[in-house]
């Protein structure tokens, strides 16, 4: 997937895309319902988990399901991703962002999806067991047994179309 986002022009740091301007969208980028977001990201895939690591702004690719409204993704016990997420505070739990996008560059269109919102390790059994349920089966080798759960707090989303000429 490209690391390309759409911009908010109301309240996000992001930047519009290469090459955008008002005159090649229609009408500029088009903000998304939280249900539209949530509809084009349920089918999961792969996206981009950023956060305030240890050695400074992190930004990972990971896979993904939509599960009961949160982000869960898998990693593995004690690598940087688990260790940078862990706040060392029972019941805290540390802010992340998480981004995903669908680009047609050809067209120049396409969607970008940011999610907001808190990171916290499964770790009871009843939680580890319903997100088993999800079926979140990682990309990369190795054990990934350790389960990540965001839970939203802010769910915004863009789209650029580009109109069709007229016949």
């Amino acid at each position: 997937m490209p690391d390309r986002k759409t911009g908010d022009p109301s309240n996000s740091p992001a930047d519009p895309l290469p090459g955008h301007d008002a005159q090649t969208a229609a009408d500029g980028p088009e903000r998304l319902s939280e249900a539209e977001c949530l509809q084009l990201i349920s089918a999961g895939g792969v996206g981009r988990l950023a956060y305030a690591g240890r050695f400074g702004p992190t930004v990972l690719p990971v896979n993904y399901k939509l599960h009961e409204g949160t982000i869960v993704f898998r990693t593995t016990q004690d690598s940087p991703t688990d260790e940078d997420l862990r706040t060392g505070i029972r019941g805290a739990e540390f802010k992340v962002a998480f981004e995903i996008d669908d680009i047609n560059p050809a067209a120049r269109e396409g969607w970008s999806v940011l999610i907001q919102g808190s990171a916290h390790h499964v770790e009871s059994g009843t939680e580890r067991a319903s997100v088993l349920e999800a079926g979140i089966e990682p990309w990369a080798g190795g054990a990934r047994e350790l389960f990540l759960r965001i839970v939203p707090t802010r769910i915004t989303g863009r789209r650029i179309r580009h109109s069709q000429p007229a016949p």
